[in-house]
């Protein structure tokens, strides 16, 4: 090899090969960020399939109960 740094459109393979040697920080960063898109597509249909469905929601408003309110005494409410 001439030592000349190999661009990266002239043989893909060549240079990440060059770049897991010569730069090993950056070319994992860059190797691990690509897979963000891909496990966005993959993981939840995975999941599915192998039984872990996901969480109920969790309620935005509190549950106000159907009927009269109880008419509370002893705690200093008969004050009107």
């Amino acid at each position: 090899m001439n030592g000349a740094t190999p661009r990266f459109w002239a043989g893909p393979l060549r240079y990440c090969r060059w770049a897991a040697r010569e730069r090993p920080g950056l070319f994992w960063a860059v190797a691990i960020g690509a897979m963000g898109p891909v496990t966005l597509v993959t993981v939840p249909p995975i999941r599915r399939m192998i039984g872990d469905e996901d969480a109920a929601p969790i309620p935005l408003t509190y549950p106000v109960p159907s009927g009269p309110r109880k008419k509370l005494t002893g705690y200093d409410d008969d004050t009107e």
